[in-house]
């Protein structure tokens, strides 16, 4: 029977005492090889300044499937993980969808496309196939942000509206004070085995506790009482699942104040709330995947792991305790230097201009870039058919203007190789020129107009030249502790991508703006990202040394407990 007085807590601390036995192993379930095949997915190889593309999102449904979006070739693979030779079930997308993120529940299969949009199976077809089978999607209905759970669901990986803009370059907010704890949290869980669930984050004793209240949405009954502790700061909580069994999941991060092996866990607790061990995530030296963890209905919890070959779908191993204390979270498990990200190059000696800059400026500019809105004329959509990409089956121009000649559009184009202020991309644009490029594997075109990832930083640093990523250590200084970051500076992975940092949501996580293939559909976009995903693949906090005023105060974060968080959830403060 549940006491609603007793707590478990997870303590997270190196070189602790603690009562455990040995973890088990990852399995590897289901191996796909790059192609365009059925038994393959779409794989962008990596180049300077850009990470491998490929799937983003996996999830499982009632009867123990997964799913892998396959973004690349524009479908989602279904199979049974139980069943690793029989052959997938190649579920086609709507030509005009093209998501980052995927959630299924029951029949809804659920894509995150700037929004959410439910698809299902065409008339006369059924995603329930015998293996092998090819079914074409058609969206049925576009969920409105009142959809709390379905909102809630992709809001857990960071796919949410951005928050308002106002907070950061409205001129009454910019010197609102930074909030640097965690805000109260309500998420919307539809479960396996308890229907539809509030879970309610509370802040606990700072930034290193949480307490987590469950309870279902249908008759208000307190059905679950989690703690949740670690040794360093908490970033991204997040109540994932009840499985068939009624045994609680919750994903939680803990973040040292140096940024180093910064961890990943989903914890199981009994239905009584006592605490049965966690799932260490193998995150360190991964390319970033939006939706890398699900959780099946009868507890198995699998990891999507990307390599330049394929992708690997594991079972991630389980580390039971008894009457744990503490908890001493593993040393990254991945070699030294197998996939680490290319070194800095600490002796680039170039000089670039650059205007009187400070972070007010760095922010504006982003969301000027971020904002834009232009005409689409024929000569900057270019002839149909458009060119495709050397080595993957893609085309040249960014999905985001596809279908929208003559149309306005807002932001400005991802192109490879591409740099500039925002004046000159406007200039370009009005002459006729090309907009955008995400043929990453070929040679830069010189008649494209629109910025990568490391021209945008730039751009919004004032620098009049390109700064890549591998030399964007040359100009900027590290940020010793991730939680220090400020609006303006940046997380870089040199010879891979570099984002703008923006703030931390009341929920911990960071906000971010980037100049992106995958994440942004080709564009210049915000997202939101779990921060220790970002360390563990390799992402630098650091600050660009150039700024005129360092001090001015921007504000990272101005919400009110009682305001709606920007993930669409709501402060659990207006439940009471």
């Amino acid at each position: 029977m549940f006491r609603r007085s007793k707590w478990i807590w997870i303590i997270i601390a190196a070189g602790a005492v603690f009562v455990s036995t040995a973890k088990a192993d990852d399995t590897v379930v289901r191996s796909f090889a790059s192609g365009s095949t059925a038994s393959t997915v779409g794989i962008v190889p990596p180049s300077e300044d850009v990470e491998i593309g490929g799937p983003q999102a996996l999830s499982a449904d009632g009867q123990g499937n997964l799913f892998v979006l396959d973004q690349v070739n524009g479908r989602i693979l279904q199979f049974d993980p139980k069943q690793p030779n029989a052959e997938p079930d190649v579920l086609k997308m709507p030509a005009d969808v093209q998501p980052t993120d995927l959630v299924v529940r029951n029949d809804d299969i659920m894509v995150w496309d700037g929004g959410v949009r439910t698809l299902k199976a065409a008339q006369g077809q059924s995603t329930r196939g015998l293996g092998g089978d090819v079914v074409q999607l058609e969206e049925v209905s576009t969920r409105g942000a009142d959809d709390q759970v379905a909102a809630s669901a992709f809001a857990q990986m960071g796919s949410q509206p951005p928050s308002s803009a106002t907070d950061l370059l409205d001129q009454n907010t910019r010197a609102a004070i930074v909030r640097t704890t965690r805000q109260p949290d309500r998420q919307y869980v539809a479960s396996r085995s308890k229907g539809s669930v509030i879970a309610d984050i509370i802040p606990d004793k700072g930034n290193a506790s949480v307490r987590v209240e469950i309870q279902t949405m249908v008759t208000n009954e307190t059905i679950g009482q989690l703690g949740l502790r670690v040794r360093n700061q908490l970033g991204a909580v997040e109540f994932l699942e009840i499985d068939n069994s009624d045994r609680f999941y919750v994903l939680a991060e803990d973040i040292p104040p140096s940024g180093k092996n910064a961890s990943t866990f989903v914890a199981r607790y009994a239905a009584n709330g006592r605490l049965e061990g966690i799932y260490e995530l193998p995150l360190e030296n991964t390319p970033l995947t939006r939706r890398f963890v699900t959780v099946s209905g009868d507890g198995d919890v699998y990891f999507l792991r990307t390599k330049t070959d394929g992708i690997e779908v594991v079972g991630v191993g389980f580390r039971p305790l008894r009457n744990v204390s503490v908890i001493d979270t593993r040393p990254p498990r991945t070699p030294a230097g197998a996939g680490a990200p290319a070194q800095p190059d600490t002796k680039f000696s170039g000089v670039a201009a650059m205007r009187p800059s400070n972070r007010q400026q760095a922010i504006e500019t982003a969301f000027a870039f971020e904002g834009i809105q232009w005409k689409l004329t024929p000569a900057n959509y270019g002839g149909d058919p458009d060119s495709q990409c050397a080595g993957f089956n893609r085309i040249r121009r960014p999905w985001y203007l596809q279908g929208k000649l003559n149309q306005e559009v807002r932001g400005v184009p991802y192109c490879w190789g591409c740099h500039g202020s925002l004046a000159n991309f406007k200039q370009r644009i009005e002459s006729g020129t090309l907009a955008g490029n995400v043929c990453t594997r070929n040679a830069p075109r010189p008649d494209v107009a629109g910025v990568d990832c490391s021209a945008f930083v730039s751009a919004t640093w004032g620098l009049s030249v390109h700064y890549t990523t591998a030399a964007i250590p040359a100009i900027a200084k590290a940020v010793e502790n991730p939680w220090d970051l400020k609006p303006g500076d940046a997380l870089n992975k040199p010879g891979s991508h570099v984002m703008l940092f923006l703030r931390f949501t009341p929920d911990r996580k960071a906000e971010v703006m980037e100049s992106s293939t995958g994440g942004c559909n080709g564009r210049v976009c915000r997202n939101v990202y779990p921060l220790a995903s970002l360390l563990a693949r390799g992402y630098a906090p650091v600050r660009f040394r150039g700024f005129a005023d360092d001090q001015m105060a921007v504000s990272a974060s101005a919400y009110h407990d009682t305001e709606a968080a920007p993930t669409g959830r709501k402060s659990a403060n207006t439940r009471r």
